[in-house]
């Protein structure tokens, strides 16, 4: 009865690994046939598309849709301008929607659980129907910068990370997570007489590792993505993302090599924020815990 039990368990077991490479090898594809023919010339990538040539890097391969993929367009201002305005919206969601759950889960006050019902609420409200009212007001907000006093936000990066900041998912991430700590280790240190803001800082930030990555990976691919706002709001060059950019190689004649090569380019920041963000996520997990 043992060895069948064996047997069984190593069938389910091989069984499982064959599903979950079959799914891995079906997301990975896109990614390998973009790759792939980034190096090749337009007839040769439209003639490979035909056969599994389209997945190996046969052929005429060269890197002359790089080059010409970056004499086409600034690749690398539009990158910077992303992993810019990416960044610096990440870091200050996760400090202000942290802060915010951390008010709602730990602090009493009154009107607490209206106004967190409506900012889940809005999670429901498509971005489409307030893009004009964002827009008619942020051409009007004042800003006092280097050079003084000035009247609106389109063109700058602030119009790209300011309205982006906080959201009502990222909070939600946090208040549950916060909702699953040992109210013990607060109180303990609510005895010990620290500060609320040492609580945040010194107990309930170090064991929101989990959260924390998944927050910042989900608000990474939002704003790294971000198309139709900085379409609108963003008309120089300078300012541009690289979602925007992609405008660059779809008029007149698309050369398609060129497309791959700059998806190619602009996804490599992607893949390298998600694969540091997913070992922290692991490490977190192994040494979380509370001992007794």
């Amino acid at each position: 009865m043992a060895v069948i039990s064996a047997d069984n368990h190593g069938l389910r077991l091989a069984t499982r690994y064959v599903v979950l490479t079959l799914i891995a090898v079906i997301f990975v594809f896109p990614l390998v046939f973009m790759v792939v023919s980034s190096f090749k010339p337009d007839l040769q990538l439209l003639r490979d598309t035909s056969s599994i040539r389209a997945f190996l890097p046969v052929g005429d391969i060269s890197l002359n849709n790089y080059a010409d993929a970056f004499a086409r367009a600034p690749v690398g201002l539009f990158v910077f301008n992303s992993v810019l305005v990416t960044g610096v919206t990440v870091l200050l969601a996760l400090l202000l929607c942290s802060l915010a759950a951390f008010s709602f889960v730990f602090l009493q006050w009154r009107g607490r659980d209206l106004l967190l019902s409506i900012i889940i609420a809005t999670l429901i409200v498509p971005f489409e129907t307030i893009a004009i009212p964002l827009l008619l007001l942020v051409s009007k907000l004042p800003w006092i910068g280097f050079d003084g006093l000035s009247i609106g936000w389109l063109n700058t990066y602030r119009v790209q990370i300011i309205p982006w900041i906080a959201d009502g998912l990222t909070i939600f991430l946090f208040v549950q997570f916060f909702k699953d700590l040992p109210r013990d280790l607060i109180e303990a240190a609510r005895v010990e007489g620290a500060s609320w803001w040492q609580i945040y800082t010194k107990v309930v930030m170090p064991l929101s590792g989990p959260v924390i990555a998944t927050a910042a990976i989900l608000k990474f691919l939002v704003m790294y993505n971000q198309y139709l706002w900085p379409l609108i709001v963003v008309q120089a060059e300078d300012y541009r993302p690289v979602m925007v950019g992609l405008q660059y190689f779809f008029q007149l004649n698309t050369a398609w090599g060129e497309v791959m090569a700059y998806l190619t380019v602009i996804t490599m920041p992607v893949l390298a924020f998600y694969l540091v963000l997913q070992r922290a996520f692991i490490a977190s997990i192994a040494s979380t815990g509370v001992k007794g």
